[in-house]
């Protein structure tokens, strides 16, 4: 793993993880891209206000810890990221998931252009 492409993970994700310790579903949404493809543990959705939705729908209290794994640099303007990632509740065990995301430069700023989520067995 490069510095460069970790620095630009950690960016957006730590962007992303405020929304979500914060339960900021628009905050969380505004980190991805108009065309986003976001697949958490229900049915995908594309754009942000999908995301948004799904996060708002989450309880209050829920938190995320990640760990970037791997990280590819896609093309000067793509970098993937595989995570591993723990939402912890108030009220039901740490779940810890695969996510695999893929961050786009546009502009000046990098944003989640796909997200998945895969439950480890």
């Amino acid at each position: 793993m490069t510095g460069t492409e970790v620095e630009i993970l950690r960016t957006v994700l730590d962007q992303w993880k405020s929304g979500v310790d914060a339960h900021d579903p628009k905050r969380v949404a505004s980190n991805f891209t108009d065309d986003a493809i976001f697949q958490g543990l229900r049915p995908y959705s594309v754009g942000p206000e999908g995301v948004a939705a799904y996060y708002d729908a989450q309880q209050v209290g829920l938190t995320a810890e990640y760990d970037i794994l791997e990280t590819r640099r896609l093309a000067d303007d793509l970098v993937l990221g595989y995570l591993s990632v723990d939402f912890s509740f108030t009220d039901r065990p740490t779940l810890t998931v695969n996510l695999s995301v893929i961050v786009r430069r546009i502009g000046d700023a990098w944003l989640i252009s796909h997200y998945q989520v895969s439950r480890l067995g």
